[in-house]
């Protein structure tokens, strides 16, 4: 990965976000949290999304706590489990019908995958359901929202597809299934499928950005404790300030998403992170070969469409955008 210094940019003072609207999958913890955090104290309105109902609670009353001079609304709280396509397509329903959409954050993910290989309640591997499958068919169901406000869509990508460049040929590992390999082949597929996203929005004329931004190495034991939120072991804690040079918060580590979401200097088809890859502020980058490659992002999208049923609404999009 290859870094591209861009215009300034500071973190910890974004732009003024009143009157926008985002949603963020994964709100209840780590990037997720941050990232939402974030947004709401730069005046953006949050869909706050996860599984569980008291853990986004918890974080809900936990960025009132930390913002609470953002208005009452600033956050709602939506059950969202990208595993489940169900799930996602009801939770999707709910936010288109409730207007426009400035952006989406497609953040949730599994990070830590099960030592066996694991099939959810629609019959497809785990971890590559979750990160992957997910979040396309979420990002199809909310297009024309996003093109009704020229929004745009971030999917998260991570430093391990520089490492370990596998050719998902096998996305749902059928066969030689190990918790590293589905963890790495749902993180190129993710960053392969927002690359081809951007091609195909283009070709549809459609005004909304498909962007990959990644975390770099952030850990939560580098992370503000929060409660409800955060709260990591003394252990944790020592372990990773022990690796202090090379990682760095999760709340420090959100920032390449939400520049990512929110900077309209970026464009469509855009790999941001860290400044250094692991740490540090966000800049332009260059992603694995393998995700940048035009026949993997169109098989992908292929599996994806034919494991999800989602066939994205491009000219309905395009006309929503339009009008």
């Amino acid at each position: 990965m290859v870094e591209v210094v861009r215009t300034t940019w500071d973190p910890r003072s974004l732009p003024d976000l009143s009157g926008r609207t985002y949603l963020v999958t994964g709100s209840n913890a780590g990037l997720g949290y941050f990232a939402s955090e974030q947004l709401v104290r730069a005046g953006a309105r949050v869909y706050m999304t996860g599984r569980h109902p008291n853990r986004l609670a918890a974080a809900r009353a936990a960025v009132r706590r930390r913002v609470p001079d953002a208005p009452h609304g600033a956050t709602e709280t939506l059950m969202l489990d990208t595993s489940n396509l169900g799930s996602v397509r009801s939770a999707a329903a709910s936010v288109r019908g409730k207007g426009g959409l400035d952006g989406v954050l497609l953040n949730a993910g599994i990070v830590h995958p099960p030592k066996e290989r694991e099939t959810t309640v629609d019959g497809h591997e785990v971890v590559f359901a979750t990160n992957a499958l997910g979040h396309f068919a979420l990002a199809g169901e909310l297009l024309t929202a996003l093109a009704a406000r020229s929004g745009r869509m971030v999917w998260v990508g991570s430093m391990s597809t520089a490492l370990t460049p596998y050719d998902p040929v096998d996305p749902q590992l059928a066969e030689g299934y190990s918790a590293w390999r589905a963890y790495v082949q749902s993180k190129i597929a993710t960053t392969a499928l927002g690359f081809e996203a951007d091609r195909r929005l283009r070709a549809a004329a459609v005004p909304v950005r498909s962007i990959v931004a990644h975390p770099g190495y952030s850990t939560s034991g580098r992370t503000p404790g929060i409660a409800g939120v955060n709260a990591p072991s003394r252990g944790t804690r020592f372990a990773d300030n022990l690796q202090a040079a090379i990682t760095q918060s999760k709340e420090h580590g959100a920032w390449s998403l939400v520049r990512a979401l929110i900077d309209p200097g970026i464009e469509g088809g855009e790999f941001w992170g860290p400044r250094t890859v692991a740490r540090g502020e966000p800049r332009r980058q260059r992603a694995a070969r393998i995700t940048r490659d035009a026949e993997v992002g169109a098989r992908l999208w292929r599996a994806a469409e034919d494991a999800t049923g989602v066939r994205w609404p491009f000219e309905r999009a395009a006309r929503a955008g339009a009008a």
